[in-house]
């Protein structure tokens, strides 16, 4: 695998939908443009295949300049990543590793997809790029919002500028934005679930913001403009067990039909999860930061019920047994609003 590095969009790879990258690139692909600042904004799209809302936003908004005859009013540098994945419409192929997961920082090493991701960042070093966005879409039923890996003013600024629900994480690793932020500030959107319309203008008219930033506020963000959460749990589901969403006892794991519900609200303790076959032990594997077992810090069993054991706020909970399995059932989260300067 190896990077392809362009100076100019291809003819006709606007009009390409996602699922046609792949006969016209080939494979990742990083192009460069010019525009009245230097300093580039790198901008990331199909970090997982079947997330299109980033590759819809940055036609929209390159097919708009180029159609004025303007020039960029910042320099553009484009990642358009896992283009097989997207050719099948899926998140990632099997076999492959996760896209967003192979970012130098990350706890594994040697293949192919951890070089690329080591020469995009090693070539935005170079650049001297003046900010990072990774564009993402969701499963489930989630708002609009953006995550950051830094408490830091500038990455708030530029997370605010997408949308008040910011989400601080440092893990998992691996990740696109984690490795940035060692070079620049840095972001990831997530803009809800792929093919929607509002999703792909919202993303388009913020990068277009980014385009026109002359720096990047430093001074702290008002405490009313931002509901700031954190990331404090991965809760998956273990390899060896069987789930499901609807009723019946046949599964190892059974959840609630209706799960996706309860992204961005905020829990009780006692809210039930869904239920598992056997009352033995708490049946979901839940990771802190730190990489520990804290399943009985968060949930409890009542009988053969899962139920929260804290108040928190989930995020990207799915109905979909694909992403469930490649990724996690979701994430747990507290408010974070106290940490703010």
């Amino acid at each position: 695998m190896k990077l392809q590095e362009l100076d100019h969009i291809p003819s006709g790879l606007l009009d390409a939908e996602a699922t046609r990258l792949e006969s016209i690139l080939g494979g990742p692909t990083l192009i460069h443009l010019p525009g009245r600042r230097e300093a580039p904004l790198l901008v990331s799209v199909l970090m997982h295949g079947n997330e299109t809302t980033g590759w819809e936003a940055i036609r929209l908004l390159l097919k708009a300049y180029s159609q004025g005859g303007d020039l960029l009013p910042r320099a553009l540098s484009l990642f358009i990543s896992n283009v097989s994945a997207a050719a099948a419409g899926l998140r990632r192929l099997d076999g492959q590793p996760d896209y967003n997961r192979v970012w130098p920082g990350c706890e594994s090493s040697g293949t192919e997809e951890h070089a690329l991701m080591r020469q995009v960042l090693e070539t935005m070093r170079r650049r001297q790029v003046f900010a990072s966005v990774d564009v993402h879409n969701n499963t489930g039923l989630n708002p609009h919002y953006a995550c950051v890996n830094l408490i830091d003013n500038r990455f708030l600024h530029l997370a605010t500028m997408f949308a008040r629900t910011v989400v601080y994480f440092i893990r998992p690793c691996g990740v696109q934005s984690l490795a940035m932020s060692r070079i620049c500030p840095s972001v990831t959107l997530e803009c809800g679930k792929p093919g929607q319309r509002n999703g792909v203008e919202h993303a388009r008219d913020y990068l277009d913001a980014c385009l026109h930033l002359a720096e990047h506020p430093t001074h702290p963000v008002a405490h009313q403009d931002i509901d700031l959460f954190h990331t404090v749990a991965t809760v998956k589901v273990p390899r060896q067990s069987s789930f499901d969403f609807t009723e019946g006892d046949d599964v190892d794991l059974r959840f609630e039909v209706d799960l996706e519900y309860l992204n961005f609200r905020e829990l009780p303790r006692g809210t039930r999860f869904g239920w598992q076959r056997t009352g033995d032990e708490i049946g979901l594997d839940v990771i802190d930061e730190q990489g520990r077992d804290v399943r009985a810090r968060y949930f409890e069993l009542d009988g053969r019920e899962l139920r929260l054991r804290v108040p928190v706020m989930p995020s990207m909970l799915t109905l979909d047994h694909r992403v469930v399995r490649q990724d996690c059932l979701c994430y747990l989260m507290e408010r974070y609003n106290d940490h703010l300067e």
